[in-house]
Parts: structure tokens; sequence; C-alpha cells
């Protein structure tokens, strides 16, 4: 992978995606790496967008299951694959390789909105400092991981990752940049898993993580924001034998609630 490729803006990499005989290639940038993998919110939408590529007229996004089999960089192949298209739901699989071999498998459901008699919601969003008064995580002029240039990330309330925190239980504003006309559901997928695990808010000193697999249950057919601001609430469940399950959600910065989310993180320390 050649490290001295310029920077690649989130709206122009989804762009490159070319299309050859049911496959969609492109090549990631190092800039969008986390470690020795690319960042596996920017392989998850890549991967959503090769499905509206290939099935451009699709009903809302529901529900996403991926798992995060192996480490992804540099050419970047997709090839999505329908599993079945029904009255009101569709289903389709992606597979994403790369010169590192097999890297994500990805289901789709997508479901049309029906009427309901019922209607419950729950999960209220917690009181948060606006924003623009909290300073950006990640700043540029601080070790990072590269991928959080594409994001800016502050943190409304618990301890900041690698503080030697007392709970594993934290809320972040997130906004994606350079996202242009990007549809919404793959702007939210990539954005929806910028933050850190929250596990890594209890350790005093950096250790390496990887997500192995990632449920998403999308809440409403409009997941935009109207200052493109998100808010997060990220908690660490349970803690064992190097691997913590972590329970997440998302709102618009209106306080709609737009994803609920299950995460299956590795610790590696």
């Amino acid at each position: 992978m050649n490290t001295n490729q310029p920077p690649t803006r989130f709206d122009d990499l989804l762009d490159r995606l070319v299309e050859k005989d049911g496959q969609f290639h492109v090549q990631v940038g190092p800039d969008w790496m986390q470690g020795r993998t690319l960042y596996g919110g920017i392989t998850a939408a890549l991967s959503l967008q090769a499905v509206h590529r290939t099935l451009p007229d699709l009903p809302p996004l529901r529900s996403a299951l991926i798992a995060f089999a192996g480490p992804s960089s540099g050419d970047v192949v997709i090839q999505p694959k329908l599993l079945r298209q029904g009255k009101s739901a569709v289903f389709i699989s992606t597979d994403l390789r790369t010169s590192a071999g097999f890297g994500v498998h990805a289901t789709f459901c997508f479901g049309a909105k029906r009427d309901s008699v019922q209607a419950q919601q729950t999960i209220a969003m917690p009181q948060l400092p606006r924003p623009d008064t909290i300073e950006r995580a990640f700043a540029k002029d601080r070790p990072r991981p590269e991928f959080t240039g594409h994001f800016d990330m502050r943190l409304a309330n618990g301890p900041a990752p690698v503080s030697g925190g007392k709970v594993a239980e934290l809320c972040w504003w997130l906004k994606a940049l350079d996202r242009g006309g990007v549809h919404d559901d793959v702007a939210l997928m990539a954005l929806a898993d910028a933050p850190p695990p929250a596990a890594l808010s209890l350790y005093d000193r950096f250790s390496p993580i990887s997500t192995m697999t990632w449920m998403l249950d999308f809440m409403s057919d409009d997941v935009s924001s109207p200052d493109g601001w998100y808010a997060a609430y990220l908690k660490s469940e349970a803690i064992a034998e190097g691997y913590s399950a972590q329970n997440s959600y998302l709102w618009s910065s209106t306080g709609r609630p737009l994803i609920a989310s299950r995460q299956s993180v590795a610790l590696f320390g």
C-alpha cells in the first residue's frame, strides 16, 4: 500500500467504487486505517454503498449484521448477493476482500414502512452539553488513529479513552466530515462505529482493540439530523477473557432515536 497517498474525502471514496462483473472495486488509502486494518465503519459503509449501487430503489434500511473476520487494506473488492426480495423486505449480503484476504461479511435487511397499531419509544437521549461547547477529542496535532481525521468527535460525558476511568459508559457528539451527497444510511454506518469502544476508557495506557461483530437496528426510516450532529451513548456491559460486550444508541441532534446496536470487541491487553 502506498503510504504517500493523499487523504481521500469520504464522499469521493464512495464515488470511486467501480462495478465490474457484479463486483465493486476501490482503493482505500492509509488515511482510513486503524492500526493494521481499515477502520471497520468505512468497510461497512463501502459494503452498504455497493448494495445501493446494485439495487438503487431499496426500501429503508432496518437492520445490519456485520462480521469483521479479518484485516482489510488497500485494494477492496465487494461482492453483493441478493438473498431474498419479498413484498416488503429485502435481504442482501456482501463479502469484502482485499489483498490481505477475506475481510468483512455483512447482511442487510431493508423493509418498507407499514401502518402499525402500536408505537413505542423508550430510548430517551441524555441531557448533554452542546457540541460547540466541547473541544474535539482527536486533535490533528496529537497522536490518533488515522481515520479519525474524517470525523468530528466530541466527548460529552464519561471518562475519556485511555484515561483509567472507573466506568465504561460515556456519550459522544459525532459528525461526519466531507459527506457531500452520501446516502444518509451509508454516512451513519461509517459514523456509528467512529468512537472508540467504551472499554478503552478503563485502560490507563493504549491497548490494541478490534471489533469482531456488530449488529445494528435502525429505528426510523429517516436517519438524518438537521445540523449533521448525532449523539451516541456507549456502554461496555461485560468484559472477560479478552472480550467486551458493548451496547450503544444513536440519536439525531433533536433527540430522535435512530440506531440501537450491539458490538463484540476483542481486547488485546
